[in-house]
């Protein structure tokens, strides 16, 4: 698409108001005060640690409130990609529980130890380092927000592309109990019951469980378990001491979670190359025969936040946390009984972070907020590729520890240079430190003695790696905005993203290129396994206004990225002491340009139009991107070639968005919504190289609700339905098959794509859910 268009497209959006965001908040969470109800576009939001009307903030965020949540019955964090422009939240292959995320098309989707997520994850202001454990479902939540481009002046973790936000209610003054049931279609069945009560003033404590439990949508015709199914135990539990107009505010917070859902098994999309083995019917059905080790994912962790008013303008904040989860994963890549290419996993992650904050805020034109951020993580990954029917017990085993250390100081400051213009300026310094410890041994007759296999070792270790990088930058970010009127905001921004490097914990040293005859010196190796930083220029011009009396909210934001450096890493097909294997290769060989729309509106349709005090709304979002590398250097029979015209930014559709119909009126001592949404993605591809057989191309999704509140507000009853055409659309997989290695063209033999690891050839799927159909059910006093 042109600039031209580009513009026309814009120009096209601000006239028609057609589709966007329900609401929308801040660039950080409100430490305090609340996003209120759906109100247009006057929504009150701390976006810059102060209170400020959403139309004046300067940057494009969404943000979903927990009555809209409800009245959409989301179901955990993923549900809000629908609904965000430019975004993508989804399980990663073959986990229940491990996210996935993109934003304008930069994120991450290696789950292994080594690699920094592109998209920042955020529990209560405490940043997740690791992606196990961070499909978040939705329970207990104030709002949800999603931030779009490179964060880090204002708080936390730096980072690239964007960031997530899950915010728990803060406890309220009085007794408090809130009970909520549901059943629904495929044996769903939850219930979550969260109690608070007032201990002495100021002390107020509470506590919620969750038992959240769904039959699978399909079943492993192998070993006769559900796939697809959850079985999960959550448990939150928080002391809170002052608040409430206190100058000070302490809140204590803990959470568990334990997920026991079976392993998710890929349906393959070709049949078996030796066996024969038939596509199947269902695509929820699978016949993975790998079961040790058993599916079982914990994670928890205990924060500290703290407020202190030093005086009326000064405001000191502190957020200690600790975090930790273990997951036990059998991934079976070839979806087949054979232990073709079967990899048990064990991911053990721990994190400790602590950040101050002193913040500004006088009333006067100017405000600004001095920050610190310490993080100390240790992610460890142990995994067997299994290749027994290449070679009888052939197992290649990694064990890699990735150790990271980061510290950074950081800022942001406004100044209102006259009532209608007001400029932003922040800023950034980032030390990270990243040590690795990899070990890579091949054995023979049988899996590893860590899964509990009787594999011998063949050869010596094939990696035996440690080592240590230093990653520094600055990164600054700069923000101007003009109100001609309170209602109306136009802006323009620019950002910097920086992403640390890192090393690949799935490499193979032997395989490095040695300067000299015989095996690479350590250094080779180290080179050989490591990545650099990757960076990003992202400019933002936009517009917010409230028309019509608050009616109607309009935010329209345009973008330009410029992506170099690009982490880019695969798992390939290789030779390990002249056996086949599977290696990693991660390189720093792209470069992108990324820009687009994004346009947002909420808007009153009418009035009292069938009676008394209903309301017909309308929300929706859209949005538009380019994402494409302009350099992509791959080596090809020794001679480093740029393929960029053959490949494409991965779970970055061209087009997404979502309308969002619903109507309120009073019935009965309460209030009756009706809502109807269509989301829609244009077509998407699941790796930087093609493949017409894992790609997904563009679909809709149907989802409607029913829901009755009292005029007390403590009794609801909504019946929902998702995915009501039962749309069958692919999320992500796995492919080891031969490609060209220029156009990445799947190479077939005999009609069929050819393996280039295991005999059976590996080409699976995972699917988004079917349609589904459920009651919920809210009791409180």
């Amino acid at each position: 698409m042109s600039k031209a268009v580009l513009w026309q497209t814009t120009a096209a959006a601000l006239v028609l108001g057609a589709l966007a965001v329900p609401a929308h908040a801040q660039e950080t969470a409100p430490d305090d005060s609340e996003v209120q109800p759906l109100q247009g576009g006057s929504i009150i939001v701390s976006a810059r640690r102060r209170d400020e009307r959403l139309v004046d903030v300067p940057i494009a965020v969404s943000s979903f409130g927990a009555e809209e949540l409800q009245q959409r019955g989301a179901v955990d964090i993923t549900d809000v990609a629908q609904i965000s422009p430019n975004t993508t939240l989804e399980e990663s292959r073959g986990t229940n529980s491990t996210l996935s995320a993109f934003i304008r098309g930069i994120g991450q989707q290696d789950p292994v130890s080594g690699f920094e997520q592109g998209v920042g994850i955020y529990l209560d202001d405490v940043y997740l380092n690791r992606p196990q454990a961070a499909v978040l479902d939705i329970y207990d939540v104030e709002r949800i927000e999603v931030l779009r481009g490179p964060q880090g002046t204002l708080y936390g973790r730096n980072t690239i592309g964007g960031a997530v936000k899950y915010v728990t209610r803060e406890l309220p003054d009085e007794f408090s109990l809130q009970v909520r049931g549901t059943v629904g279609t495929y044996g769903r069945a939850e219930a979550v019951a969260t109690v608070s009560a007032p201990v002495a003033d100021p002390v107020r404590v509470g506590a919620s469980v969750a038992r959240l439990s769904r039959e699978g949508f399909g079943d492993n015709l192998t070993t006769g378990e559900d796939n697809y199914n959850k079985d999960i135990w959550a448990l939150r539990g928080t002391v809170e001491v002052g608040g409430n107009g206190a100058p000070y505010l302490l809140r204590l917070s803990g959470d568990w979670t334990h997920d026991m859902s079976n392993a998710r098994g890929g349906h393959r999309l070709i049949p078996g190359a030796t066996s024969g083995a038939p596509v199947l019917d269902d695509v929820f059905d699978t016949r993975g025969g790998l079961v040790d080790p058993e599916q079982d994912v914990e994670a928890y962790g205990i924060a500290l936040n703290a407020r202190v008013d030093l005086s009326d303008a000064l405001t000191l904040r502190s957020i200690t946390a600790f975090r930790a989860d273990d997951s036990a994963s059998p991934i079976d890549f070839d979806a087949l009984p054979a232990v073709d290419l079967d990899v048990p996993a064990l991911y053990s992650n721990e994190q400790f972070s602590q950040e101050l904050q002193l913040i500004w805020d006088d009333g006067g034109p100017f405000t600004g907020l001095l920050g610190a951020y310490y993080l100390d993580a240790s992610a460890d990954t142990a995994f067997d590729v299994r290749l027994f029917t290449s070679f009888a017990g052939l197992t290649a085993f990694t064990q890699a520890n990735v150790d990271t250390e980061t510290f950074a100081v950081f800022g942001d400051f406004s100044y209102d240079i006259t009532e209608q213009l007001s400029l932003s300026v922040g800023g950034r310094y980032t030390w990270d430190e990243r040590s690795a410890d990899i070990l890579r041994q091949n054995y023979l007759g049988g899996g590893s003695p860590v899964f509990g296999g009787a594999g011998v070792p063949f050869l010596g270790a094939s990696t035996d790696f440690q080592g240590t990088a230093d990653f520094n930058k600055f990164t600054p970010r700069v923000s101007l905005s003009f109100q001609p009127t309170p209602d109306h905001n136009i802006y323009a921004s620019f950002s910097q993203g920086f992403k640390g490097g890192g090393f690949d914990p799935r490499g193979v040293g032997v395989n490095a290129p040695a300067a000299n005859p015989g095996a690479p010196t350590d250094a080779e190796v180290a080179d050989f396994l490591s990545f650099a930083p990757e960076e990003v220029d992202s400019y933002e011009v936009g517009y917010k206004g409230n028309l019509l009396g608050d009616d109607i909210y309009i935010a329209v934001a345009a973008f330009y990225a410029d992506y170099t450096n690009v982490q880019i890493p695969g798992s390939v097909a290789c030779l390990d002491g002249g056996v086949p294997s599977f290696c990693g290769v991660v390189s720093n060989a792209g470069a992108a340009d990324i820009y687009g729309l994004e346009f947002e509106t909420n808007a009153l349709i009418a009035r009292d139009l069938f009676g008394e005090n209903d309301e017909l709304r309308f929300q929706g979002s859209l949005g538009w991107i380019n994402a494409e590398y302009n350099e992509y250097i791959t080596n090809i029979g020794g001679t480093p070639t740029d393929v960029s015209d053959f490949r494409e930014v991965q779970n970055t559709p061209e087009w997404s968005g979502s309308a969002t119909l619903g109507y309120t009126t009073p019935v009965s001592n309460g209030d009756l919504y009706l809502g109807s949404t269509v989301s829609f993605r244009s077509s998407t591809t699941q790796f930087e190289i093609p493949n017409p057989y894992l790609d997904q191309g563009g679909y809709a999704l149907w989802d409607a609700s029913i829901v009755w509140t009292n005029d007390d507000g403590n009794f609801s009853l909504g019946l929902y339905g998702r995915n009501l055409t039962d749309k069958e659309y692919r999320t992500s997989g796995y492919t080891f098959i031969a490609v060209d290695p220029v156009t990445g063209a799947p190479v077939l033999t005999g009609g069929e794509p050819t393996p280039n690891l295991g005999t059976e050839g590996t080409l699976t799927a995972f699917y988004g859910n079917p349609r589904q159909v459920y009651l919920t059910a809210t009791f409180g006093f």
